[in-house]
């Protein structure tokens, strides 16, 4: 039946004109090999899309789609898939009626899958079809969750019983398991006078998870540094490790940070999926403009590109994103980091050890004398390390950095400010960029709402334009947390240095009268590119607001009344 069930697809596929045959004949033999579905495999090769396989579904075989916000999930409806086989299956139960049991599927045609869950559950399988993050986040909410208040009640029981660390495992690898679910960058361990906070990150966001009793922090703690590889005796300094974590979906790299306080061991790990870090240039959130002036940018053979925003901008993903790019076999490409997030193939990558003085400055020097063509140095920090790294940039090499400005602008005069020599800025300097995230309105509670007159007053002042009848936002869900937010997307301003900007920086011009040359010869600033989603239906005036916002005078669209405040929440979402 199986067979039957995969040659139905293949047909599909086939007559939908998504593959070919030469496709099929290919992704039929790495399928017996690999040993995975037919569907995945076209689907991670990037042969078809995830929403192109839906469809396929939809319209072939009549096999609904739905979405998480459409069933009433009740814990019982849930409990008819154990945690363990709906994690494995990739399947959630949704709905339970005579006899009838509704599964949200990856792949609604896998006949074994089917008759798996016929056979766990005793009831009538009524497969429909979901996107993956939506059974993910599911399964995360359902049984993550439930599977902790089991954990934590297995350690209170077991509190008097030291040596028993199967709770404790079990404790620290659904935590794990959760924040990789729902897709969270860092998970916060933070001792309080008798529990262990639990937050997690999600979409830049703390959201505070549960608490573990006292009795158990240390050994919570204990179990995260046995898997970093850190000394669990030192309680005193803190400490950084690395864990590499596999699960079903492939391998997370986890980043663990250990930090004493007058209350215990604060712990945080960073989560770091390839498949997040490293993604193609045009999926980055690049107006189609700045893409063009960012491929531009990377097709010169010599010069310093610098990224900029605060911590946590996606300026790391950015540069990833940028040597996966320039990845060619031809060409040596070397990296300096503090600390190499993520090992990328064919890339040699060096990472800073204070202990024995190999920083920045020392490696770079090091790395020029290995012949490269393209040179990452994860951060400028100090005129030594700016002033190997220009050198570089005119000598023959293309040097990505960054460093940690406002705005594009900014990043000259810190240059300079860190006592480079004006003409060295622009002898290497070829462009900026200059970056924030914003989270994405929930696709699953979009809805559209009319501007009160507050509203329409704010739009006109902050972005000097007449504004529109209405916006978007997001109501609140379940599967956004209710927070309106799902998912971010990245927001820019590309500064390339021509002959007149050139010229300014010479002058010694400030950063703001360098910011609006700019804006004057084409540069669209962070506050209009953030419209752009706005307007786009993307995300909220309020996200760009907090994620631009550090004065009128530097953030607003040029030409904005300088005195105009910004109110607090004034546009109305979520959070």
């Amino acid at each position: 039946m199986a067979v039957l069930g995969r040659r139905r697809l293949e047909s599909a596929l086939l007559n939908s004109g998504l593959i070919s045959s030469e496709q099929l004949d290919l992704a039929q033999e790495e399928q017996r090999r690999q040993g995975i579905r037919l569907s995945r495999y076209l689907i991670e090769k990037g042969i078809i899309s995830e929403e192109q396989f839906i469809n396929v579904l939809e319209e072939f075989f009549s096999i609904p789609r739905v979405e998480p916000g459409q069933f009433n999930i009740t814990s019982e409806t849930a409990a008819l898939i154990p945690a363990e086989a709906a994690k494995r299956l990739k399947v959630m139960p949704l709905a339970h009626n005579n006899g009838q049991l509704t599964v949200a599927m990856l792949d609604p045609l896998d006949l074994n899958c089917l008759d798996d869950l016929s056979r766990l559950t005793g009831l009538e399988i009524n497969p429909v079809t979901a996107r993956e993050s939506s059974i993910n986040y599911l399964i995360a909410q359902f049984y993550s969750i439930e599977d902790t208040g089991n954990v934590i009640e297995a350690i209170e029981s077991n509190s008097d019983k030291q040596t028993d660390e199967a709770p404790v495992i079990r404790m620290v690898n659904s935590l794990i398991e959760k924040a990789i679910d729902e897709e969270a960058s860092d998970i916060h361990l933070e001792p309080d006078e008798d529990s262990l906070r639990v937050r997690m990150r999600l979409d830049g966001i703390l959201h505070d998870l549960t608490a573990i009793p006292g009795h158990a922090r240390a050994r919570i703690v204990s179990r995260v540094k046995i898997m970093a590889n850190l000394d669990i005796a030192e309680r005193r300094l803190p400490q950084d490790g690395n864990i590499q974590w596999h699960d079903n979906g492939g391998g997370v790299s986890l980043r663990v940070s250990t930090l004493p306080t007058v209350l215990g061991e604060k712990v945080v790990i960073r989560l770091l999926n390839k498949d997040k870090i490293v993604l193609p240039l045009e999926e980055l959130g690049f107006s189609s403009k700045n893409y063009k002036s960012l491929l531009e940018l990377l097709m010169n053979h010599a010069g310093l590109l610098l990224v900029t925003g605060p911590t946590g901008c996606g300026k790391t993903t950015t540069l990833y994103s940028a040597l996966h790019y320039l990845n060619r076999p031809q060409d040596n490409i070397i990296t300096v980091e503090d600390p190499v997030e993520y090992r990328l193939r064919g890339i040699n990558q060096v990472q800073v050890n204070q202990r024995i003085n190999r920083t920045f400055a020392n490696a770079l020097r090091s790395i020029l004398r290995q012949d490269p063509d393209v040179v990452m140095v994860g951060e400028i920090r100090d005129l030594e390390t700016a002033k190997i790294t220009t050198q570089a940039a005119f000598t023959g090499h293309l040097v990505l950095s960054t460093l940690h400005t406002n705005n594009a602008a900014g990043a000259v005069t810190r240059l300079i400010d860190m006592g480079l020599e004006n003409y060295l800025v622009t002898a290497s300097l070829v462009g900026v960029i200059a970056q924030r995230l914003v989270r994405k309105i929930c696709s699953h509670c979009k809805e559209e709402y009319r501007l009160s007159d507050d509203e329409k007053y704010f739009y006109r002042h902050y972005f000097r334009k007449e504004p529109p009848q209405k916006l978007t936002r997001g109501t609140g869900c379940r599967y956004c947390n209710n927070t309106g937010y799902r998912g971010r997307t990245s927001i820019q301003e590309v500064m390339v240095l021509n002959q007149q900007l050139q010229e300014y920086i010479l002058q010694g011009v400030t950063a703001e009268v360098l910011q609006h040359k700019a804006v004057d010869q084409g540069m669209a600033p962070l506050v209009l590119d953030g419209l752009r989603v706005v307007e786009n239906g993307l995300t909220t005036v309020n996200e760009v607001v907090r994620t631009t916002y550090s004065s009128i005078s530097d953030t607003a669209a040029p030409g904005c009344d300088n005195n105009t405040a910004v109110p607090a929440r004034l546009f109305r979402d979520k959070a």
